[in-house]
C-alpha cells in the first residue's frame, strides 16, 4: 500500500512495538497530524469475544467528557408533546410518517443520529433495511429508543458516541479531534475504555482487551497501553 511522505515521516516517530500510555500516545498523534483539516482521532479496540454469540455482544453508548468535536444532526421520530420537547431540545428534524416517506422516496440521509420514542417504533421499523446497514437504526441499548427524547437529543448534541462490535470483534469509535490536544483526548479515551470494560459480557473468557490502537484520519496507528484498565 502506497503511503505519502507525510505519513512516512509521522510513522518514523512512532515505535511499532511500543505500547504507549494515553497522554504520550495522544501527544504523538497530535504532533504527527499533518492534514490541512482538523483530523478526527479514532480508537480501534480488538476484544477477546466472539460477536457471533448473542451472549458475547458488546454494545452501548456514552457521552464523552469533551464531546467529539463534530456537529451532530439529529432526527427524531415522535409526536405530540414529545415532538415539541425534541424540537425545544435542539433536534434538527422532527416528524412521523412524513420523514419515513422522505427517506424512502428521496433516499434522504442528511442526519447523523436517529432517535425515536417507543410508540413510534412500528413506523420506524419500516426503515430497518435502509437505516440498519448504515448503523442508524434506533435501539434501546444505545439509548436512542427512549420515552425521554429531549434528553437523548441533548446527549447526542453533547458528544454521545455509540460503540459496538463489528464482525471481526473490533470496536471503531471516534473520540475527538486533533485540535483537542492530548489532555482532552486522554479524558475521552479513559471514559470510552471504562465503558467498554464495564460492558464485558459474563460469557467472555480469557483476555478481554486484545489490542487498542488510536489514529488520526490521515496518520499512522499508535498502540495504546491498556494495562491500567
Amino acid at each position: 500500500m502506497f503511503r505519502g511522505k507525510k505519513y512516512q515521516d509521522a510513522a518514523k516517530q512512532i515505535e511499532k512495538n511500543t505500547l504507549y500510555e494515553a497522554a504520550e500516545g495522544f501527544g504523538l498523534i497530535c504532533k504527527t497530524a499533518s492534514a490541512k483539516f482538523d483530523e478526527t482521532v479514532e480508537l480501534h479496540v480488538k476484544l477477546g469475544v466472539d460477536s457471533r454469540h448473542a451472549d458475547q455482544q458488546v454494545r452501548g453508548a456514552i457521552v464523552l467528557p469533551n464531546g467529539t468535536g463534530k456537529t451532530v444532526r439529529v432526527l427524531v421520530f415522535a409526536k405530540g408533546d414529545k415532538a415539541e420537547a425534541a424540537k425545544a431540545a435542539g433536534a434538527d428534524y422532527v416528524g412521523e410518517m412524513d420523514l419515513v416517506e422522505k427517506i424512502q422516496k428521496e433516499n434522504w440521509f442528511e442526519f447523523d443520529t436517529v432517535i425515536a420514542s417507543p410508540d413510534m417504533m412500528g413506523v420506524v421499523g419500516r426503515l430497518g433495511k435502509v437505516l440498519g446497514p448504515k448503523g442508524l437504526m434506533p435501539s434501546p441499548k444505545a439509548g436512542t429508543v427512549t420515552p425521554d427524547v429531549a434528553k437523548a437529543v441533548q446527549e447526542s448534541k453533547a458528544g454521545k458516541v455509540e460503540y459496538r462490535l463489528d464482525k471481526t470483534n473490533i470496536i471503531h469509535c471516534p473520540i475527538g479531534k486533533v485540535s483537542f490536544g492530548p489532555e482532552k483526548l486522554t479524558e475521552n479515551f479513559n471514559a470510552l475504555m471504562g465503558a467498554i470494560v464495564k460492558a464485558k459480557p459474563a460469557a467472555a473468557k480469557g483476555q478481554y482487551i486484545k489490542s487498542c490502537v488510536a489514529a488520526s484520519t490521515m496518520g499512522p496507528g499508535v498502540k495504546m497501553s491498556t494495562a491500567k484498565l
